[in-house]
């Protein structure tokens, strides 16, 4: 560590992640974001805001940051408090009162600013450091110089691939989520096609400048939007606070004690944990807050990418199993002309020999089984007027796959045998696509599709009363 082939290695890895954002943007990732639901982002920001307060603990006791996991780190704190250095422990609770004392008495005053300076003016006037509080050091000054990253070869490439990878993962889901939590926050559009080319870009800038690999932050877009920042105003004027602060300041911010940054970061964290959106997704919807539980849950344990990763696993389990139980309805006859769904009900008639069934899903391998068994009891249900219209009401139905269409044939098989005629109603041009592929409109007929409910009852009562159904039908 900090010699040249390990800055070269760190450029090459930056470079290498660069070009991984930039192709993931040419292919076109940046949909993994559309997978990141509010009820995600949620659990996943007050996860991240846990996993970085528990992480801030050693920094603000001045006790040695134990190794390990988040877990692992925090309990060896805990462990470690007897050894708090009880001036630290002041700078953390001076920090913290300004900051609070001047958000709750002057909000319009920057208190994490004042906290910094001041803190930088006593440490250097009474030598924290000489009294134990770790302080920065001596940090370099100047502008970086643009450079190439030399001595290294092919190999070197092969044997960071596996890291650049990972890296990559981890940029595009944390900068995914984070983009996709303030943009809801504010009810605001975002492209994470266009953050994969700033990231791109801003990973080759840090090959060619010294830097490591770049990355989107939680916490620091936190700290950014309570500040104020609602554009990308606010992103260079701190690019230019920095050069001012490289240039001219170095030499007093050697003197910051540690405890400062860790404090400023704790309290940022604790406000990127989400507990009254918790509550509130608990309040509407239990299954999605048990995702949002397991995503913050998991993002403190084991990790941010990790936690992002199962969060849309979970997401795309749960919308399969609605999915794959749809809660289908049946259409009958309310006040005057008005036609109204109710729960499926086999039994139920929208009209004297005409029932009309309502899919509300895609049709495919794994509910067609109870599109089936519907279809099925309504056919075996007994009634005063024989059915002999079954309509499927497919306005939401947009896709049918193999084995949804083999389904519709063996309905249809069953429905002949019983004298019923299965007609569509409003069936979607990609849904019937796929049912005149398989042949199935040639068999079913093409006068048996319909562009809506209404015409296939008309086309119903056109057609009157079968010899044996005994009812006239009122036209």
């Amino acid at each position: 560590a900090g010699s040249k082939q390990y800055l070269a290695l760190a450029a090459l890895l930056a470079l290498m992640t660069g070009v991984f954002m930039i192709v993931a943007r040419v292919i076109g990732l940046g949909f993994v974001a559309d997978f990141l639901s509010r009820t995600v982002l949620i659990g996943f920001l007050t996860g991240v805001g846990i996993q970085v307060a528990m992480g801030q603990l050693s920094g603000m006791l001045g006790v040695e940051a134990p190794k390990g996991g988040t877990l692992a780190k925090f309990f060896g704190t805990l462990q470690e408090i007897p050894d708090t250095s009880l001036v630290t422990l002041a700078v953390t609770a001076g920090v913290i009162g300004t900051i609070l004392g001047l958000k709750k008495f002057a909000p319009k005053l920057p208190g994490a600013l004042f906290a910094v300076v001041g803190a930088i003016v006593i440490s250097a006037t009474v030598d924290l450091a000489s009294h134990g509080v770790a302080t920065l050091g001596k940090v370099p000054g100047g502008l970086p110089s643009l450079s190439v990253p030399t001595g290294l070869t092919w190999s070197d490439v092969g044997t960071l691939l596996p890291t650049a990878a990972s890296i990559f993962l981890v940029v595009l889901a944390q900068s995914a989520a984070t983009s996709r939590a303030y943009a809801a926050r504010y009810n605001e559009d975002f492209s994470e096609d266009t953050d994969l080319v700033g990231l791109g870009l801003a990973e080759f800038a840090a090959c060619f400048t010294g830097a490591y690999v770049v990355n989107g932050s939680p916490t620091k877009t936190q700290m950014v939007d309570g500040a104020g920042g609602r554009s990308q105003l606010a992103q260079l004027f701190a690019g230019a606070i920095v050069v001012v602060v490289l240039l001219f300041l170095t030499g007093p911010l050697q003197y910051m004690p540690e405890a400062v940054l860790s404090s400023i970061v704790f309290l940022i964290a604790l406000e990127l944990i989400d507990l009254a959106g918790m509550r509130r997704v608990l309040s509407v919807r239990r299954d999605e807050f048990v995702i949002a539980a397991v995503t913050a849950l998991v993002v403190v344990v084991v990790g941010v990418e990790q936690g992002i990763i199962l969060a849309v696993v979970l997401s795309i389990i749960d919308h399969l199993r609605k999915s794959y139980r749809p809660h289908n309805s049946t259409l009958v006859p309310a006040e005057g002309t008005q036609l109204v769904p109710i729960p499926f009900d086999p039994d139920g008639r929208t009209h004297p020999g005409l029932a009309v069934y309502r899919f509300n899903a895609d049709l495919y391998y794994a509910n067609a089984n109870q599109f089936l068994n519907d279809l099925n009891a309504v056919v075996l249900s007994s009634h005063t007027v024989p059915l002999r219209w079954l309509c499927v009401d497919a306005g939401t139905m947009f896709d049918i796959d193999y084995s949804g269409a083999e389904t519709v044939r063996q309905a249809n098989d069953a429905c002949r045998r019983a004298a019923i005629r299965v007609v569509f109603a409003g069936l979607l041009p990609g849904a019937r696509t796929e049912l005149e592929r398989s042949g199935i409109v040639d068999e079913i007929g093409a006068d048996s599709f319909f562009p809506d409910v209404r015409s296939t009852i008309s086309a119903f009562q056109a057609e009157g009363p079968t010899a044996d159904s005994g009812v006239a039908t009122d036209t």
